[in-house]
């Protein structure tokens, strides 16, 4: 199928289809698998090893020839040199998050970038827009990783921030397939975002024992954590992840939530699902196979094509 829209002239994609920019994940052995299927890969920098993602950088262009984009997750990197690195780095396309989106846009945008900035709310879609945003990533409460503490599940949010902007919109939060793709289409959305499916595609550099838990896990094996504080959370069900769901209350006097990720790559690549937190999407509860991304790509794109004919007809 061939798509044509503002979102695959403005990305230089053939397929409107991103990958979310995981920490420690998004890195170019995932992100170039998929700007070769054709979608557009992101490399993340929220582990903030920023010397690492410099080499990724370079990786990239090695493993592919096609358009890919970095994620700046103001949250999580301090440093006040991020735009000059993403910069130097002869990026095109940005995604900024988990901060002011005026904060890095102007600068970015002089630079001739383009820049998506990530939203949980209309609120903030429309501060994004405000500060002159080329487009948004319109993330719902029931996407994996780092979340607003007043969740809003996209089948509300998508259509209800598509209704305010004319900017273009990426759909993340519960997309797995092509009919997930073609819902976010109908609501508004110009291409989608995904996250828990490409942690558990053949290409992602996680630990079996991750991807093994994701295929196993039901649709109600995701918590939400830290309702009550910044950042909240969605991740996959486990002895810590309910015991954090049980402290993390008002009241609560112990560590920060990321405190639990310092032994992260314990978890990430050493396959211990207690040394941290398994941040992950309620979708894992569709996702029952492990696929290279190509064939994840190419599949969404199929039944996509198949389920616009089937409501046409």
């Amino acid at each position: 199928m061939n798509f044509d829209n503002r979102l695959t002239r403005l990305l230089g994609v053939k397929v409107p289809i991103v990958q979310a920019p995981m920490g420690w994940i998004a890195r170019a052995q995932l992100a170039s698998a998929v700007s070769n299927a054709g979608g557009m890969g992101i490399i993340e920098t929220s582990s903030g090893e920023l010397d690492q993602i410099k080499l990724e950088i370079a990786k990239m262009r090695e493993l592919t020839d096609k358009p890919f984009g970095v994620n700046i997750a103001q949250a999580f990197v301090r440093d006040p040199g991020i735009v000059d690195f993403v910069i130097a780095q002869g990026i095109k396309f940005v995604t900024t998050s988990a901060g002011d989106p005026a904060k890095y846009c102007r600068e970015l945008k002089a630079a001739g970038l383009t820049v998506f900035h990530v939203v949980p709310t209309l609120k903030s879609a429309l501060k994004a827009v405000e500060a002159g945003v080329d487009g948004l990533v319109v993330e719902g409460g029931e996407g994996g990783g780092f979340k607003n503490p007043e969740a809003v599940m996209t089948m509300v949010l998508l259509p209800l921030v598509a209704e305010k902007v004319s900017v273009p919109i990426i759909a993340a939060g519960g997309i797995t397939c092509g009919r997930t793709m073609a819902a976010a289409f109908a609501l508004g959305a110009e291409a989608v975002q995904m996250g828990t499916r490409m942690v558990s595609a053949a290409e992602s550099p996680v630990h079996q024992n991750w991807k093994d838990a994701i295929l196993a896990a039901e649709e109600t094996d995701t918590l939400f954590l830290n309702h009550f504080s910044r950042p909240a959370l969605r991740a996959l069900r486990t002895k810590k992840t309910e015991r954090l769901e049980r402290e993390l209350v008002p009241g609560y006097q112990g560590p920060p939530v990321m405190a639990e990720f310092a032994n992260a790559r314990e978890l990430y690549f050493g396959g211990d699902m207690e040394a941290s937190i398994a941040l992950s999407g309620q979708v894992a509860g569709r996702i029952h196979s492990i696929k290279p991304v190509k064939q994840i790509i190419d599949e969404t794109v199929a039944e996509y094509a198949q389920t616009i004919r089937r409501l046409n007809a």
